[in-house]
């Protein structure tokens, strides 16, 4: 389980420039002004060998600072409850404001770590005026300039002493497998669990955001046991749609966390959209098993091919990880929604496929030797080995004599080549190059 690390505040402080430094893309928009950040950003970090997932919660559309007030009182309050850990981001050339001071007063009273950062401090005298944010009443401060990356080594040194130690996983000891139903809301998640299971256990309605809490269901397909969990996660206020979006982001991410399989519900009335993407790269980054159910297959008007470009849509927007399972239902008739469990537990089984050493060898020597790297600066780089690792998930360990020169376009014809003599439909594959 890896931990989630919330970064709040008011809008404009550089939460979102500290996002993109800490997940080393630039996939939050920055803009000088504020509100820019609508919708959640989220994605994978690692330091000093601890994974976790980074929420950016972002800012709110312009409006009255009651209005503002309001709103982020409520995205503290939802990270709270989310988060493992809070990171607090404040503007060294604003000082404390009354919001700052508001969010402040919200997070004495809880208990999870909580880390004031003072961004824009970029010289002395800004370090000096930092002071101020001891009134803060949370303790020590970090400062940090997110645009520039100073500081942000000693805060994630910090943050991560108050990680848990990554555990040893006994392979022999797994409990019941989880499978999380996730996507944006409205897609059909309960429905599609109330239709398996036979009753109405979870509510229904056409408001998006019934479903607030994970619900977990045991289920047995196939002579198989395991938990459907429901992961909508969101609150049931239809007219408060950032926040809605917010509470989705966050249950998902958590429920990623802890499943197996992700079973990623897609309204085909609406095509597959940026938060689909977003809940389809976590989970692979997440190295979870994925398969995409596109819902509502009734409601579509259909042509002779409209099922196959579809199909050729959602995988051209998943490329390069394109060997996934996509299945097309419709829960109100229970159309191929058995088909879709039984993916599923194909997709599980596959994660935990293990390959022999010498049979591997055997296989990807001759693949090596037939196309081996490209040489780099001069360099020519020599595979002399393979395995796959002790691990719950596909991974593999190719031993060479130059491995900072093998580039990622032969680290994708090495995993392609692995996913055409093997089936890993739906699983992530990590690839790790090591001296020889």
């Amino acid at each position: 389980m890896n931990s989630i690390v919330a970064i709040v505040g008011r809008p404009n402080v550089g939460k979102s420039t500290l996002f993109n430094r800490l997940v080393q893309r630039r996939d939050a928009i920055v803009d000088s002004v504020s509100g820019v950040t609508r919708d959640r950003h989220y994605g994978k970090s690692d330091w000093n060998g601890k994974e976790f997932s980074v929420i950016d919660t972002g800012g709110y559309s312009i409006g009255s600072d009651d209005i503002f007030e309001e709103e982020i009182r409520k995205q503290v309050a939802l990270a709270i409850e989310e988060a493992d850990i809070i990171v607090f981001v404040v503007d060294v050339e604003e000082g404390i404001t009354p919001m700052d001071a508001e969010v402040a007063k919200i997070l004495r009273k809880v208990k999870k770590p909580i880390f004031v950062t003072v961004n824009k401090v970029d010289n002395a005298m800004r370090d000096a005026n930092a002071v101020e944010f001891y009134n803060l009443g949370l303790g020590e401060y970090h400062t940090i300039s997110s645009i520039n990356g100073s500081g942000t080594g000693d805060l994630l040194d910090a943050i991560a002493l108050k990680m848990p130690e990554p555990e040893e996983v006994d392979l022999e000891k797994v409990d019941l497998p989880r499978f999380a139903v996730v996507g944006r809301p409205n897609a059909g998640k309960s429905s599609f669990i109330n239709a398996l299971i036979g009753n109405d256990r979870n509510i229904v309605t056409d408001i998006a955001g019934t479903t607030r809490d994970s619900i977990d269901t045991k289920y047995n397909r196939f002579g198989f046991d395991f938990n459907l969990v429901d992961t909508a996660g969101i609150r049931k206020k239809s007219k408060v749609k950032e926040d809605l979006e917010f509470y989705s982001v966050m249950r998902a991410v958590r429920s990623i966390e802890y499943a197996d399989v992700i079973i990623l519900v897609v309204d085909a009335t609406r095509g597959f959209e940026g938060q689909d993407q977003n809940i389809f790269w976590l989970a692979e980054k997440n190295r979870k098993g994925v398969i995409i159910l596109i819902n509502k297959w009734d409601l579509v008007e259909k042509e002779t091919n409209t099922m196959r470009d579809f199909e050729a849509m959602v995988r051209k927007q998943i490329e390069p990880f394109t060997d996934v399972p996509i299945v097309f239902t419709s829960v109100l008739t229970k159309q191929r929604i058995y088909k879709a469990i039984e993916s599923a537990v194909e997709v599980f089984e596959r994660r935990k496929f293990k390959i022999s050493t010498s049979k591997l060898n055997d296989v990807m020597l001759d693949v090596i030797k037939s196309y081996p790297p490209p040489a780099i600066k001069g360099k020519f780089v020599k595979i002399k080995y393979c395995m796959q690792l002790p691990t719950l998930t596909p991974q593999f360990a190719f031993f060479c004599n130059l491995p900072q020169y093998v580039r990622d376009p032969y680290r994708r014809f090495l995993e392609n080549k692995l996913r055409d003599m093997y089936d890993f439909s739906g699983v992530p594959i990590t690839i790790y190059f090591r001296q020889k």
